[in-house]
């Protein structure tokens, strides 16, 4: 039956409330943070109107920050709440595939999972957040008949994430996530004590009537292209745009704070340096050891890096970073020529010693980094780069090998049983 005019539930004026109820138990650090929280709880009511689901992750560098708190406030606000702390694949597997509805999980204490100690041993549930973003993602497993034949079944993996913990998440489901960087509660930020006894009525009572507004704008929503803001594309575009969609239903302040948040978000994980240790490893070299320099060899490109302060090379999972890393990450990229970026033999002092060149490395800083520091964001990284490359960099006197003018003048101080021994 089609509500009456009398009927219709004004959607500004639910999230509005919705956002206070949060108000009263979470203290998050932005207001961008309560916008994207709030459209993400209304998201979860509409999931099947759109083609794929943003993780909301909610992280911290140290304990006591309110991201468990943020959690439980959700699972008022979210339809089949699904705790999640330490679930198991083949769980939540079932869970997603169940027919009687998906559930939302709720993934509490994340970094117990892809934390330093349990590294690449959760690759399965990796698979699973990272699949489930997209209405057509499945998880395929092979699954016994009891009788001891196996066959492939095909698990749908699409259902709504929100994640809680210390420290950062890989990269693919970074790419995939709203991020909140939580903080501790100052002194004089005030929040109601949460007591599920009493306040989870009132959150579902919320719940029940964003269902019964999803009802009722889920033709709207369902197919909808919202407008993004300038300068959204691509990855970022597809985790934003269901959200804003939703602003869009909603009316009012919504659409305009939607946008606002969506920027302001979206920027903060690009300047994130965690975001990606390829692209950090990229910037520092570009900015901190080539510049003014056509080739520099492995041991003072280890030198310079180790030693920024602000940097995390020069403790990597307990030890700084070495040859043998660096290759292994300057390999992960390819040169202007489609080539692996590896080292070079180059000659400092006269000395032959392996290092790299710039003329292998311009390609990806012009691919993937941003632009360099007092260089307007318009230009892009590809023009930053070229002021770079327009250095000139004398020819190659073999294949593999650097004359002695292109070299790098600041390693000269290396001794050239040093150089010779570097690898």
């Amino acid at each position: 039956m089609t509500p009456t005019p009398a009927q219709l539930i004004d959607g500004a004026a639910l999230l509005d409330e919705v956002e206070t109820f949060h108000r009263r138990f979470n203290a998050f650090p932005s207001e961008a943070a309560y916008v994207a929280t709030v459209l993400w709880d209304a998201h979860t009511h509409l999931l099947d109107c759109f083609d794929s689901t943003p993780r909301l992750a909610f992280l911290s560098p140290e304990p006591g920050s309110g991201k468990t708190r943020a959690l439980e406030v959700i699972s008022t606000l979210v339809p089949r709440p699904m705790h999640a702390v330490n679930a198991s694949p083949a769980a939540l597997f079932r869970a997603v595939a169940d027919d009687s509805g998906r559930p939302v999980i709720l993934f509490d204490e994340i970094d117990t999972v892809f934390g330093a100690k349990a590294k690449d041993s959760n690759e399965d549930l990796r698979g699973l957040l990272n699949a489930g973003h997209r209405r057509s993602g499945v998880s395929y497993r092979c699954v016994s008949d009891g009788q001891g034949a196996q066959s492939v079944v095909a698990f749908p993996s699409y259902c709504a994430v929100a994640l809680a913990g210390l420290g950062s998440l890989p990269d693919t489901i970074l790419a995939r996530s709203i991020v909140i960087r939580m903080r501790r509660r100052a002194r004089t930020e005030r929040i109601e004590p949460y007591r599920a006894r009493t306040n989870e009525k009132q959150g579902n009572t919320l719940r029940d009537r964003l269902a019964d507004w999803a009802k009722q704008v889920c033709d709207q929503v369902d197919g909808a292209w919202p407008e993004m803001p300038d300068g959204i594309t691509d990855r970022p575009a597809d985790v934003w745009e269901p959200l804003l969609a939703v602003a869009d239903a909603a009316g009012g302040q919504w659409p305009e704070r939607a946008r606002a948040a969506c920027v302001e978000l979206v920027a903060a994980v690009a300047e994130d340096d965690r975001a990606s240790l390829g692209v950090k490893l990229l910037t520092d070299l570009r900015d901190q050891v080539f510049p003014g320099e056509s080739a520099v060899s492995t041991v003072e490109i280890l030198h310079v890096l180790n030693a920024l302060e602000d940097a995390p090379w020069g403790d990597l999972d307990g030890r700084p970073l070495n040859a043998r890393g660096l290759s292994r990450m300057l390999g992960e990229y390819v040169t202007g020529k489609g080539t692996r970026i590896k080292s070079r033999t180059i000659r400092i002092g006269g000395q032959p010693t392996k290092g790299y060149h710039l003329d292998d490395l311009s390609d990806a800083w012009a691919r993937y980094c941003p632009p360099p520091p007092g260089t307007s964001s318009d230009a892009g990284s590809g023009q930053s780069v070229t002021s770079v490359t327009s250095l000139p960099v004398p020819p190659l006197t073999s294949e593999n090998e650097v004359t002695e003018e292109g070299a790098c003048n600041r390693n000269t101080a290396v001794s050239p049983d040093t150089a010779t021994a570097a690898p």
